[in-house]
């Protein structure tokens, strides 16, 4: 039987241990809110009805090693001034990177100009004075490593040494990298939204090669934090980047068939967010999406739910407000299986005749869970429960049309049988409808993971096609 391990083993090792040093930003918030109070000033003396403007800086370290040397060492530092300006239904903006008054005063102007010959939009225009954020919860978003070129590099080669060094069979690498990153924002606008937070993202990475020849196999793994002090260790990251890509060797196809189909839970969180890319306001206003007028229907079956909730401490996806100052709440979005809520901006809102759900800029910590879901339905619970089909850990292409709904992918996994990993397979795709699919989930386990802004246990859908040889 070929041997498989969960993600949450390199989650749970232990954590990276490091110092806790200040942040390197090269300017200060009270410059941001002078820029964005001087453009704002400047777009009302020219005229302009409303407007926004948001000032921000990003910067940070990426290293990457391969086979034990120093490959490349990147450090990034970008600023930028973004200006919308409203002649009454007209909208326009531009932005800048050179901080001096003279561009800005540039920067208003032209956002002013383009403004003034642009085709009037009845949907257009900032948000309702109702919907606007008043208090800015503190998420524990800003967790800033400062970090050396040669700190990072030695994480790195560390995470790359324990993935070679787990067998004799890891044979090469694509490389392992450590990246810190950390940026700061102010935003404002003409119906009196002020706001703006500091945040922060940090990840280590490891890609091995396991095997010879034809018979070459890859995998990855990483971790990703906003604190560097709850990354999973770099020899954890490695080890079980390795076990992935041997548990792969002797991959083998199969024939074309039909069969349940179970999503490691890292892929599943792709599902998910196919589902919220269905249910958002361009794609709904457009009528671009298989799940056009959805709103209180049935979608999938009646035990999954999916919350959101944009003000978990530390969360990837949380944030007090929304890209347009509006704010931000915990809800349903799926109850009992029926669509609860969609993912609107102000514009598509407006443009659906609905009202905003604070979503300009993306969801917030989603959340898919099943009604059915027992504490010890882990990796291998789920493993009985899809009894014989496929259990996928990746996939390829972006075949998927969400106009129709159809589902095409290329697909790497492992065949399963009583219950059983049997082996690895690769080289095939599988095919279905994302809305056969959403329905068809018989059940969701409880080894989640958090992909991104996405938390989800390994999901199993009924049936699907396998085109194999």
């Amino acid at each position: 039987m070929t041997q498989i391990f969960s993600p949450r083993s390199a989650q749970k090792a232990p954590r990276l241990k490091i110092s806790q040093p200040e942040a390197g930003f090269s300017y200060h918030r009270d410059l941001f809110e002078d820029l964005v109070d001087s453009a704002l000033a400047h777009a009302k003396k020219l005229g302009a009805s409303d407007a926004s403007a948001e000032a921000s800086e990003g910067c940070g370290l990426s290293v990457s090693v391969r086979k034990g040397e120093l490959e490349s060492v990147e450090r990034n530092r970008d600023k930028s001034l973004g200006i919308t300006v409203y002649v009454g239904k007209k909208r326009g903006n531009a932005a800048t990177s050179d901080f001096s008054k003279a561009a800005i005063a540039q920067t208003v102007k032209a956002a002013y100009d383009i403004a003034r010959f642009t085709a009037e939009d009845e949907t257009s225009g900032l948000p309702d004075e109702r919907d606007i954020a008043r208090d800015h919860p503190a998420l524990d978003l800003f967790h800033p490593w400062v970090i050396t070129s040669e700190e990072a590099a030695r994480l790195a080669l560390q995470c790359e040494a324990a993935a070679m060094g787990t067998s004799r069979l890891i044979t090469n690498s694509e490389g392992a990298g450590v990246s810190a990153q950390q940026s700061h924002f102010f935003s404002a606008h003409s119906k009196g939204f002020r706001g703006g937070y500091a945040s922060s993202r940090h990840s280590i990475s490891v890609a091995p090669i396991a095997g010879k020849g034809s018979q070459m196999q890859r995998d990855a793994w990483y971790s990703s934090m906003r604190d560097a002090t709850e990354l999973a260790r770099p020899e954890a990251v490695g080890r079980y980047a390795a076990e992935r890509a041997l548990a792969r060797l002797k991959s083998r196809k199969i024939p074309t068939t039909e069969c349940p189909v179970l999503f490691e839970s890292p892929v599943a969180a792709g599902l998910l967010g196919g589902f919220v890319q269905a249910i958002s306001g361009g794609a709904l206003y457009r009528k671009n999406t298989f799940l056009a007028d959805s709103l209180g229907k049935l979608v999938f079956p009646k035990h999954i739910d999916i919350a959101e909730d944009p003000h978990l401490l530390k969360g990837k996806g949380s944030a007090p407000f929304d890209g347009e100052g509006v704010k931000t709440s915990a809800r349903k979005v799926v109850d009992a299986g029926r669509v609860a809520g969609y993912f609107l901006s102000t514009y598509s809102a407006r443009k659906l005749g609905m009202r905003t759900t604070g979503n300009a800029g993306g969801s917030h910590n989603l959340t898919l869970t099943s009604r059915q879901t027992r504490a010890g339905d882990d990796l291998d619970a789920m493993l009985r429960k899809l009894g014989r089909g496929l259990f996928v850990t990746e996939l390829m292409g972006q075949g998927v049309n969400y106009v129709t709904g159809d589902y095409s992918r290329g697909a790497t996994g492992f065949w399963v049988e009583n219950g059983q990993i049997a082996f690895p397979v690769e080289e095939i795709t599988i095919a279905g409808n994302l809305r056969d699919m959403l329905k068809g989930i018989q059940a969701v386990g409880a080894d989640t993971y958090n992909f991104g802004a996405k938390t989800v246990g390994s999901i199993l859908v009924n049936r699907m096609k396998v085109a194999g040889s």
